[in-house]
């Protein structure tokens, strides 16, 4: 079977964009109110349990950069890239995503609680137990990532294109997943409400759809064909 193709991308910053910010510049300047951070990439950083006071990043890159306890929320990442990263204990609650690309991260538990996404891909990455709850996202393309056990929660979901990721055991209540094709997406134990209206709407596979008519306490039965 051939490989998926990952997704274009939505940030506009350039691949080969040079270091002209250390990371103890980046953690002095996050210090001060209204900061900026732009046009400038960063490699191997080790952040941890420092706060980015909400600051505006735009036109950035972080390569290999490792992210612990590092509070991102009420920030704003505009074309920013995140290429190889890893995030542990992580918050971008209340954040403002706009054009923004991770590329093989792991982020596991990553918030982006009540946060706003216009114009996100997440290709190869692992983003299990992430935190998508009351977010508003719009315009967002994911291939190849784990998302199990995601909370999706009462969040506006427009414009999503899912590709070979698995939502096993995801929460979806009071999220619409119409529109969406879900056939290349595992999707065992997803968590929705009792009348199953989060998937009105929504493209999935025949199998799928039998796993989900279980949802309801309905047996499938096989076709029995005589010999």
């Amino acid at each position: 079977m051939a490989r998926p193709k990952a997704p274009k991308g939505f940030a506009q910053v350039r691949d080969d964009l040079g270091e002209h910010m250390t990371g103890d510049e980046l953690v002095e300047r996050m210090d001060a109110d209204d900061a900026h951070v732009s046009n400038t990439a960063f490699s191997g950083l080790e952040l941890s349990d420092v706060s980015a006071n909400g600051t505006v990043f735009e036109n950035v890159i972080f390569r290999s950069c490792q992210l612990d306890g590092v509070n991102l929320s009420n920030c704003t990442f505009t074309d920013v890239l995140f290429s190889g990263c890893r995030f542990t204990g992580c918050d971008m609650g209340r954040s403002w995503l706009n054009r923004c690309d991770f590329r093989s991260c792991s982020a596991p538990g990553l918030s982006f609680l009540k946060s706003r996404l216009t114009g996100v891909s997440i290709a190869d990455s692992q983003f299990g137990y992430c935190d998508l709850s009351e977010a508003t996202v719009e315009h967002l393309a994911a291939s190849e990532t784990n998302l199990s056990e995601a909370n999706i929660y009462s969040a506006r979901l427009r414009h999503v294109a899912l590709d070979h990721c698995d939502l096993t055991r995801a929460t979806v209540f009071r999220s619409s997943l119409a529109g969406m094709d879900l056939s290349t997406c595992e999707i065992a134990g997803l968590r929705v409400s009792a009348d199953l209206r989060e998937l009105r709407g929504a493209t999935v596979r025949a199998d799928q759809a039998a796993q989900l008519i279980g949802l309801l306490g309905i047996n499938v039965k096989e076709d029995e064909w005589p010999y």
